[in-house]
C-alpha cells in the first residue's frame, strides 16, 4: 500500500513540474528538497568522481538520521500505522500512538545510520546520490529507483548496493524487538519493501528538486495580469 502511494505521488509531481528533457540549466544542490526533505548526500554524477572518507560517511547519516524533518515524517507514518491499527498489542490513543512514533522514528534512524553509514563504510561502498540531471525524465526517473540496487564504490566503479539491501534487512530484523504482533517473514518482507520503496521515492526527489525548482522559479517570474 506505502510503495504504491509513494509511487502516485511520484507521478502527480512529475505530472505537474517535471519538463519531458533537459533544459541544460546549470542545477544548484539545496540541503533541503521542497524546503524540507534533508539533501546531504547528492551529487552530480557528471562531476569528476572522488571518494568520501568512513568519517564522512557517518557524518551524512547522523545528519539525515538526526535532522528535525525524521520527526515530523515519523508522525505521518505513527499516524498511518494507528489509522491501520498495525501492531494491536500497542492500543490506541495516545499511548499507541506514542510506541508507533518511536517505532517509525527507530526505523528511520537505524536504517539511516545502517545504508549510509556503516554498512557503506564496512563495504567501502559510496552512500551518495549521483544526479544524473540530463536525458528524457522517463530515463532519469528509472536511474533514480535504481540506485537502490546500484551503486558507486570507493574505487569508482559501480557495483551492487549491499549496503542498502543488507544494511536496510539488518534494520527490520532489529526493529522486531519492538514490533512484537509482526515479525514473521512476510511481516519483514514488507518492511523491507518498505524501506526501499521510501528510499527510491527519495532517490527520485533528489534527481528531479533542481528541475521542480526551476520550474516553480519559472511561474513565479512571469509577469501577472
Amino acid at each position: 500500500m506505502l510503495s504504491l502511494r509513494l509511487a502516485v505521488a511520484v507521478g502527480l509531481v512529475c505530472a505537474v513540474y517535471c519538463p519531458a528533457q533537459n533544459d541544460n540549466a546549470v542545477p544548484v544542490e539545496d540541503k533541503r528538497v521542497f524546503g524540507v526533505v534533508p539533501n546531504n548526500r547528492t551529487t552530480e554524477a557528471e562531476l569528476p568522481f572522488a571518494s568520501i572518507s568512513a568519517e564522512r560517511k557517518m557524518t551524512i547519516a547522523a545528519k539525515d538520521s538526526f535532522d528535525w524533518p525524521v520527526f515530523p515524517t515519523s508522525a505521518l507514518f505513527a499516524t498511518l500505522y494507528q489509522l491501520e491499527n498495525q501492531n494491536p498489542s500497542f492500543g490506541q490513543g495516545m499511548q499507541g500512538y506514542a510506541k508507533r512514533f518511536a517505532g517509525a522514528y527507530g526505523d528511520q534512524m537505524i536504517g539511516n545510520m545502517m545504508t549510509e553509514g556503516i554498512m557503506p563504510a564496512m563495504l567501502h561502498e559510496d552512500p551518495r546520490y549521483f544526479r544524473l540531471g540530463e536525458g528524457t525524465m522517463r530515463h532519469r526517473l528509472g536511474y533514480a529507483v535504481t540506485r537502490i540496487f546500484v551503486t558507486r564504490m570507493d574505487s569508482g566503479r559501480n557495483g551492487f548496493n549491499f549496503a542498502e539491501v543488507v544494511g536496510n534487512s539488518a534494520a527490520v530484523a532489529l526493529s522486531n524487538a519492538w514490533y512484537p504482533d509482526t515479525r514473521d517473514v512476510s511481516d519483514n518482507v514488507q518492511k523491507l519493501a518498505i524501506q526501499l520503496a521510501t528510499d527510491a521515492f527519495s532517490n527520485v526527489l533528489k534527481e528531479i528538486w533542481p528541475d521542480v525548482k526551476r520550474r516553480l522559479q519559472k511561474k513565479q517570474q512571469q509577469p501577472r495580469d
